[in-house]
């Protein structure tokens, strides 16, 4: 049991570093200093919880996957796209094993059938997780386009065409047409 915690401690240490690395492929886009793969997770799993309980499904189950869909880059790191075209990196369910070897078990098959059905896409949470993904992309783009970065079109349409949800759908559309600080005048006018 103690090597088991002694696991369980340097996994959470492990996903740490999330909180540290940053999102490469904003790099491209000229994004000088781009949020980490946590910041976009916690999103994710926020976006997720909201398109899981819009259509039906479970949206603890939607949220959770998407804590844990890019847990992974902890070892292989955040390979943009262009880069994909050239690696060939290991399955995320491989990663995965490797990261909760050594890890009770219980957890263990908690976090590997998170990413497993999150891979398989045959859920309906893991559907909505995956849009959640997506659309947390259009969202940072958008935020970034408004911060004066000119190159984010790309991620846009490429959100845009991944989304299967209607519910996703519908929210990229209202994303696209307001602002991302709308909110604030709605709360301050009192709406």
């Amino acid at each position: 049991m103690a090597e088991e915690m002694t696991g369980l401690a340097g996994l959470l240490y492990e996903m740490g570093l999330l909180k540290r690395y940053r999102r490469t492929g904003w790099l491209v886009a000229g994004v000088r200093d781009p949020e980490s793969i946590a910041d976009h997770s916690f999103r994710a799993a926020v976006i997720a919880s909201v398109i899981a309980a819009m259509e039906g499904a479970n949206p603890e189950r939607a949220a959770f996957m998407s804590l844990f869909h890019d847990t992974q880059e902890t070892r292989i790191t955040d390979i943009p796209y262009l880069g994909k075209r050239y690696l060939k990196p290991a399955a995320n369910e491989e990663v995965t094993a490797d990261q909760v070897s050594g890890v009770p078990e219980v957890v263990a098959e908690v976090v590997s059938g998170a990413v497993a059905e999150y891979e398989e896409k045959t859920s309906l949470e893991a559907v909505c997780a995956r849009d959640a993904d997506k659309l947390e992309c259009l969202v940072q783009a958008v935020e970034y386009r408004e911060q004066g970065y000119q190159n984010v079109q790309p991620w846009i349409d490429s959100s845009l065409a991944a989304l299967r949800t209607p519910t996703a759908k519908r929210l990229a559309d209202e994303v696209l047409d307001t602002g991302s600080l709308e909110w604030v005048t709605q709360v301050l006018n009192g709406d």
